[in-house]
């Protein structure tokens, strides 16, 4: 028997994301994916804006979220996942690699010994071939790096989560220049992907919606390996990677990257108050080069 969730997604046209929720029908069950905690840079404020919309589509429902699923820590937006936690009372998870991506950032913007660096902040870290249900809905996780050294796919029933591994079918494929980032495991994963069976519907983490199209978030397999344009040729691995390499040379850091990077290695979490009651950024002066 095939398995098919129910998927709403949530469009950020600020940072291009995707967020999701995906229910189980017969039981109402469902789990939040990738949510989006809303940040204006210029005033370095956080709202809810996104989030809430989701909560108000849950109580309109009727969904029971048993999981809040973030895919990798983003560097795009801020996630929202500690919010939800509080609002609704369900587990947050993440991918077991995120230690790793942890123990990267702290040395990048120089945190103390009191910054956590064993996952503690998420309720469950989810390793390669990991199984679990919402609802009746079967789960698997696989670990699908490439784009950060600590992304994971949710395969639900026929629907996979794929972060930024793909983009639509006209846009290609997602960067994979970040800190702890290889085109070479990206390729790896994108193939893994492909494995999946063709009518499996893959829900992306973004889409800048080019040539003023409306924002899209889902393409399966078979649509995939049809006409992706990094993907539809079939390209070696020493192919891809010349065209992902040379494309990511020219992108410039997200503009959100270097705020979310220390919320989301928190699990959607302010840094610890200081003495004035208040949370604070820091800025890695030089770290990265201009592009």
């Amino acid at each position: 028997m095939t398995h098919s969730p129910t998927v709403k997604g949530f469009w950020d046209e600020t940072t291009g994301s995707w967020q999701y929720v995906f229910h189980d029908p017969a039981t109402m069950k469902g789990a939040v994916v990738d949510p989006v905690l809303d940040f204006d840079p210029q005033a370095a404020a956080i709202t809810h804006e996104s989030a809430d919309a989701i909560l108000d589509y849950i109580a309109q429902t009727g969904i029971e979220i048993v999981w809040i699923l973030d895919t990798h820590p983003h560097a795009d937006h801020l996630s929202a996942a500690a919010y939800l936690k509080e609002k609704l009372g369900a587990p947050q998870s993440i991918g077991e690699k995120v230690t790793e991506v942890q123990k990267l950032w702290k040395g990048i913007y120089n945190f103390g010994d009191d910054f956590d660096t064993t996952g503690a902040a998420w309720d469950k870290l989810w390793a390669d071939g990991d199984e679990f249900t919402v609802g009746e809905i079967p789960v698997k996780v696989i670990f699908s790096p490439g784009h950060t050294l600590a992304s994971i796919t949710y395969v639900a029933g026929d629907a996979a989560f794929v972060h930024d591994t793909f983009m639509m079918p006209d846009s290609g494929t997602s960067r994979a220049d970040f800190p702890g980032g290889s085109s070479k495991e990206l390729y790896q994963t994108l193939q893994t992907i492909l494995a999946l069976p063709d009518e499996t519907r893959l829900f992306v983490g973004h889409d800048y919606a080019p040539d003023g199209r409306d924002a899209a978030c889902c393409a399966t397999v078979g649509e995939h390996k049809a006409s992706n344009i990094h993907l539809k040729d079939d390209p070696s691995e020493e192919e891809y990677r010349a065209v992902r390499d040379k494309r990511d040379g020219t992108l410039p850091l997200p503009t959100q990257m270097l705020a979310a990077l220390q919320i989301n290695t928190r699990g959607g979490r302010k840094s610890p108050a200081e003495d004035n009651g208040r949370s604070y950024l820091k800025i890695p002066l030089d770290y990265f080069e201009p592009r």
